[in-house]
């Protein structure tokens, strides 16, 4: 008799693990990534499905790799995946890996010595071992799943390395191929350990885009939520790693970094930074957006803003809001410094999933801007800018 108690509790332990390890990743994504629309969608009219299914659509960010879902499947939480990203016609999304998230991550000040979301999330998901406490191996491994499913649907998912891939891509999708463009990119450089050689391991990844900071100050520098203060720019270290990503053609992300530390890349000869995700200051004074003169100064360079979907940044949580954003910035800097950056599956809320992003060409439209304003927002300034910055040949 005991020993059948025994069994019975064993099994009744085992099956409580598994079922942690099955469900609760899916809860957190659930509960971290909400989708705000209605049950019958945003209404969008004939004239704005037309228009949105001739453009040449690009995202500068979104995290679903963090969440260890096949993204060839059309999932039933989050705001991405191929199926809906492709149904949404977009034809680029840069898709970020995420590797540290500081314990009690807010917007005014957080510590790098915190304690890390993203270690159990790892160990929940049972991603191999050597991600579980390195930040390198983390960005590797989601780069890797994201190389997998490109190897295991070419006709579908392609990673862009070069300038050139991007020509052929564009090329492939004007003769009517269905085919989503990937650019990988990371969120904060912290995954180069402080070690410029691992820039090289993240290059030959397959990486092409690279935030210097996150939610936390780091090697490179200041965060704009870090404790260094306003004063924090960057260190020596991350000079040489703005170095060597402008030799290398990568793209450089100024996200969530101080102030000083965007004049101070800034004021790098050569250098032409982009901001990924965002809302514009003037418009939506939240701690999370950054001055309006600073992102004057980015377009200044040949730089662009990418508008992120969220509600703290956009003030509100409709497709509209995002459209007043976009015209605020478009205002702000100039149409041709202007693009998309949703944050899409980034811990953050949006209005519509990227299979009805549809919604927002018809706000987009309904707030008055013209056709050519609306192809150069929606993905012109952003092929234009990597058409320019990316590698021209494969290494």
């Amino acid at each position: 008799m005991f020993r059948r108690v025994l069994l019975a509790v064993a099994v009744l332990v085992v099956v409580a693990i598994a079922a942690f390890f099955i469900l609760a990743p899916g809860f957190v994504e659930r509960s971290l990534n909400p989708l705000r629309m209605p049950e019958d969608g945003w209404p969008v009219s004939a004239e704005a499905r037309a228009r949105h299914d001739t453009l040449v659509i690009g995202d500068w960010h979104a995290d679903p790799l963090l969440w260890d879902r096949d993204l060839l499947a059309r999932g039933n939480r989050g705001h991405t995946d191929i199926p809906r990203l492709l149904e949404g016609n977009v034809a680029l999304q840069v898709f970020t890996t995420v590797t540290k998230s500081p314990r009690g991550q807010n917007y005014d000040e957080n510590s790098a010595e915190a304690a890390d979301n993203i270690t159990p999330l790892f160990i929940g998901q049972l991603r191999p071992i050597r991600s579980w406490f390195s930040l390198k191996e983390r960005a590797l491994v989601q780069a890797q799943a994201l190389r997998d499913m490109s190897a295991r649907a070419p006709d579908r998912l392609r990673l862009i390395r070069t300038r050139d891939d991007l020509a052929t891509l564009l090329a492939d999708r004007t003769a009517g191929q269905d085919i989503l463009g990937a650019v990988l990119g990371s969120e904060g450089a912290h995954p180069l350990e402080g070690d410029l050689a691992n820039l090289d391991k993240l290059f030959d990844a397959g990486f092409r885009l690279m935030g210097l900071t996150h939610f936390f100050d780091n090697e490179l520098g200041g965060s704009l939520h870090g404790q260094g203060g306003p004063g924090s720019g960057l260190t020596e270290f991350g000079r040489r790693v703005v170095a060597a990503m402008m030799e290398k053609g990568m793209v450089i992300d100024l996200a969530h970094a101080s102030p000083q530390m965007v004049r101070d890349v800034l004021a790098i000869r050569g250098t032409r930074p982009i901001l990924s995700h965002t809302g514009i200051h003037g418009h939506c004074p939240s701690p999370r957006n950054l001055d309006d003169e600073l992102m004057q100064a980015i377009a200044a360079k040949g730089g662009v803003i990418g508008i992120g979907f969220w509600s703290d940044v956009v003030c509100g949580a409709t497709p509209a809001d995002i459209a007043a954003s976009i015209m605020a910035a478009v205002a702000l800097v100039g149409e041709d410094h202007v693009s998309l950056g949703s944050d899409y599956d980034g811990s953050v809320d949006a209005p519509f999933d990227a299979a009805h992003l549809v919604a927002l060409t018809q706000a987009l439209m309904d707030a008055g801007m013209e056709d050519r304003q609306i192809a150069k927002v929606m993905g012109g300034n952003m092929m234009r800018y990597l058409g320019d910055t990316l590698p021209a040949d494969r290494e």
